[in-house]
């Protein structure tokens, strides 16, 4: 699908512009059984951990965390747990900080982590956005309001955030 030629065409650029020896690239069909669309953001980050380290800085990159959830809802449900506000899991804001948490860096090595966000109905309120943004130090919001406007790009200052 769509997905699969993203990420083709993605790995080609990789390898174009000749920085494939140092990527390491993990994908997640979303035709793949849930518990292997759980374990996708799991996967990239034990081998960002592991680059950690070894000494190294990492960029990590996660499109889109959003899947990471909806992975983790439909494993629940498949476990048969009632699902909590909007239908997530019950172990949605555990869940989320232990991926998130793992994010970090040491004396030698760092993780940094840039990470795409889908936020249902644009409500930033929903609770996979609300607690995957609980974990990050900032954020940068893209408002189709201000993409009607014709402003490029379309960033919401007043609901961006940053910590530092």
């Amino acid at each position: 699908g769509e997905r699969t030629r993203e990420g083709n065409d993605f790995y080609h650029e990789m390898q174009e512009s000749n920085v494939l020896d140092k990527v390491s690239l993990v994908y997640g069909q979303m035709n793949e059984p849930p518990g292997n669309r759980l374990r996708v953001a799991l996967t990239g980050l034990t081998m960002a951990e592991k680059f950690r380290d070894e000494g190294r800085d990492v960029l990590f990159f996660v499109d889109n965390i959003y899947r990471y959830t909806l992975a983790g809802t439909e494993v629940s449900a498949l476990l048969g747990r009632m699902p909590s506000a909007v239908g997530y899991q019950p172990t949605l804001a555990e869940e989320m900080g232990v991926l998130q948490e793992r994010i970090t860096s040491t004396k030698t090595g760092s993780i940094t982590s840039v990470q795409a966000v889908y936020v249902p109905a644009d409500d930033l309120t929903d609770p996979s956005p609300a607690t995957t943004f609980a974990h990050l130090d900032s954020t940068v919001v893209l408002s189709r309001q201000i993409a009607s406007l014709g402003i490029y790009p379309a960033v919401d200052p007043l609901d961006s955030t940053s910590r530092q």
